[in-house]
């Protein structure tokens, strides 16, 4: 056993080695660094060997030194390697939240990168000369799709309800329907924040049904706020009634306390007018009365995680003003996206087409359905190892928004003649650079294609092919 071990080259000649100079290279590291792996490669085999457990190539062979440097490379991919990694999310779920919810628009990320590499006047006002605010670069723009009088971003929406509570209802009461004390994801529930804000919980209505006389009931010297939460992440159908935003900002403007609106999902596009969903735009709550409304960043917005707030100038100045605007300020980047996306709504029309999220909502039925069939027509060319077929399914926007519609979608439906669906899904996840996400349905593959670009079919297509 000993003179096995005694076969291992020692490092100073397995530094001589061109893949030594190679792993150098490829990875970026120093001569220190890509030694010291060697050394802890060397050294667990050496190990495996005197305790019997070795398995590979005789030491002192070339397939034994190859095999050195292999797990020296699978070394370097662990410990350099990120974590965060892109995937092909082919689930037909928009806002998959496992999967990190919206994508940004091309302008949107460009704008960011040019921004992350470089000085920036995030806090520089260029015209004159001198210390500037990060909340005015994505003021105006808030501002103008919103019709809001002013506007603020904080990290994200969560953060948005915490600061507003606290900065407007602190040891004051919050009245808010039974109906509407949500937990949004990771077991985040309403009622916990405004308890964390110091704000006074005053529960109104019942599970179903919440009437205007329950809010008037509860008034009193010691309210600071209405406060309506929109439960965009599911819904109650039957025997409901919740009173309307217009309705409750009248109560408030007669009873000179506050109306906010936590809309969460943050339309700032109608999709209503499309007949899909039933959310209220942003533009609308404001023009109904709400003096403060806070939305997300990610979600229906299509844009990087913030909390965007906006409403009445004095309500908004005195949040700019709390020293929490600081601890849940946004960075530069996620300004920077922010503006991307926002300016894309400004175009109207043509900048809407550039926005991931709403185009792939927006996405027919009848378009998934030749995407799906030319996708098969290409994957049969390329291996004839998968029964191939197509039907129509559903797809979702996710993320905790529109929980009651449906997606008309197609789905490429795959089984392979030798691997089960579990190992082709687990193959495509781990073995795939990009992972790629599909979903198992009773022994079956199915490729929905709604949120997936035309370039990653091709990288699909050639995983399926390399199985």
């Amino acid at each position: 056993m000993k003179s096995t071990v005694r076969n291992i080259l020692p490092v100073h000649e397995l530094q001589k080695d061109r893949r030594f100079t190679h792993l150098m290279k490829q990875y970026g590291l120093d001569f220190i660094h890509t030694t010291n792996i060697l050394k802890e490669v060397i050294s667990e085999i050496r190990n495996n060997i005197l305790d019997g457990n070795w398995t590979g190539e005789e030491p002192g062979t070339e397939k034994f030194t190859e095999d050195i440097f292999k797990k020296a490379e699978e070394v370097i991919n662990v410990r350099y390697g990120y974590t965060l990694k892109r995937v092909i999310n082919a689930t037909g779920t928009i806002l998959h939240t496992n999967l990190g919810r919206a994508r940004l628009s091309k302008s949107a990320a460009k704008h960011m990168l040019e921004i992350a590499m470089n000085y920036s006047n995030l806090e520089y006002n260029l015209g004159e000369g001198a210390r500037g605010s990060r909340h005015s670069h994505l003021e105006s723009l808030v501002k103008e799709l919103t019709g809001a009088e002013a506007a603020m971003a904080v990290n994200n929406n969560a953060a948005a309800v915490y600061i507003i509570l606290k900065a407007l209802a602190e040891e004051k009461e919050v009245i808010v329907s039974r109906g509407q004390l949500v937990e949004i994801g990771g077991s985040f529930r309403v009622s916990s924040i405004m308890e964390e804000s110091g704000a006074k919980l005053v529960e109104v209505g019942t599970t179903n049904k919440t009437h205007l006389e329950d809010y008037k009931q509860v008034i009193n010297e010691d309210t600071a706020m209405i406060m309506k939460v929109h439960t965009s992440n599911f819904k109650i159908i039957g025997f409901t009634k919740e009173v309307g935003t217009d309705e409750l900002a009248q109560l408030s403007k007669e009873k000179n306390i506050i109306f906010y609106e936590d809309l969460g999902s943050g339309a700032l596009f109608d999709f209503k007018s499309k007949g899909i969903g039933n959310e209220p735009t942003v533009s609308d709550v404001i023009k109904m009365g709400a003096d403060i409304v806070s939305f997300s960043g990610d979600k229906l917005l299509g844009g990087p995680q913030a909390g965007i707030i906006a409403g009445r100038k004095d309500l908004i100045e005195k949040l700019k003003k709390h020293q929490l605007a600081r601890v849940l300020r946004v960075d530069k980047m996620t300004i920077a996206a922010l503006e991307g996306t926002l300016i894309d709504y400004l175009k109207g029309e043509e900048g809407l087409k550039n926005i991931p999220v709403v185009h792939d909502v927006m996405t027919t039925s009848e378009e998934l359905e030749t995407r799906t069939a030319q996708f098969l027509h290409r994957l049969q060319a390329a291996a004839n190892d998968y029964e191939c077929s197509m039907r129509k399914s559903t797809g979702q926007v996710g993320g905790g928004t529109m929980p009651d519609v449906e997606l008309p979608s197609w789905v490429a439906v795959l089984k392979h003649w030798r691997y089960s669906p579990e190992h082709i899904g687990r193959q495509l996840r781990i073995n795939c650079t990009p992972s790629i996400i599909v979903r198992i349905h009773k022994e079956e593959v199915l490729i929905d294609l709604r949120a997936v670009t035309v370039n990653e079919e091709d990288i699909i297509i050639k995983a399926l092919t390399a199985i």
